[in-house]
């Protein structure tokens, strides 16, 4: 844990401790700290932007009733990734999660390859529809491992969590969590290195092969993006890639992973937000407490 984030976790118990007494501002605090969070999480899980806010309104809801009975025992954001961790186990199937095998992807992603001319419509730029084809493609990739080891990966090699730490939000044992996080890097890796043209140039798929299947079948709107939000951040993935490629290729599809950009809920999840926050914390302060 570098300077930066222990005194950023520092801060952050600071806030919970005048939240759990009262303070208004103090909860707010803590709210917006740890959402996204919770929301980077939950659409890794999910898929779908919709899907995973739904999840995220679930979970703060839990982490802001369960406030009062945080002890302490564990630092603040591994409580409340555990929290976020058994919400997501628990809850019934989405619209993404259809157990589909890594190998019936990549044989979904063979069958989706076009070398017609890409066409851009609804003036969207290239750039973004080649974004939203890559972080798309790859986050469905997460999909097709089970829920367990989907969780391993994305503590593990996404968010980059300890192994400890991990170990203790899901309340596994560590040397368990490590056993579901090497079978998940394994797949993930093996998978990316023998299809994904971005993690190994050598292989025939490609983003701009995918955009005209992914568009024909629904699975890209041009009109509304889910994923690919900044045209400055599509219009740096190429010299990102170049140094992604650099790493050995067991490190290159957790890279990528990192490399997309933070999710950032909708501005309607934002408006709950607020709504949510002006009523539960009006509801906790105590008279003549701000």
């Amino acid at each position: 844990m570098d300077g930066t984030t222990s005194q950023r976790d520092r801060s952050l118990e600071l806030d919970v401790a005048r939240a759990k007494g009262g303070d208004r501002h103090a909860l707010e605090s803590v709210v917006r700290a740890v959402q996204k969070d919770i929301y980077g999480v939950a659409l890794r899980f999910l898929w779908h932007p919709e899907d995973a806010e739904d999840a995220t309104q679930e979970i703060l809801i839990r982490v802001i009733a369960g406030l009062g009975g945080f002890r302490g025992d564990s630092n603040f954001r591994t409580w409340v990734y555990r929290v976020a961790c058994n919400a997501l186990l628990t809850m019934r199937r989405k619209r993404m999660e259809q157990q589909v095998t890594l190998e019936e992807f990549g044989d979904d992603l063979a069958r989706g390859l076009s070398d017609d001319p890409l066409r851009v419509e609804n003036d969207v730029d290239e750039g973004l529809l080649l974004e939203e084809v890559k972080i798309g493609c790859t986050t469905a990739m997460l999909l097709c491992l089970d829920r367990d080891h989907r969780l391993a990966y994305i503590l593990g090699e996404i968010v980059e969590l300890r192994h400890r730490e991990a170990a203790e939000v899901l309340e596994i044992a560590p040397a368990t969590f490590r056993k579901r996080l090497s079978r998940a890097r394994a797949s993930i890796a093996a998978f990316m290195t023998s299809r994904c043209g971005l993690v190994n140039p050598g292989n025939a798929c490609r983003c701009r092969r995918r955009v005209a299947t992914a568009v024909a079948l629904g699975r890209v709107d041009p009109a509304s993006l889910l994923f690919a939000t900044s045209l400055e951040q599509a219009k740096r993935f190429p010299q990102v890639l170049s140094k992604i490629r650099q790493l050995e290729e067991t490190s290159r599809a957790a890279a990528l992973y990192r490399s997309h950009p933070d999710p950032q809920p909708s501005e309607a999840f934002v408006s709950w937000l607020r709504g949510v926050l002006d009523e539960l914390a009006d509801a906790r302060v105590q008279p003549g407490r701000t």
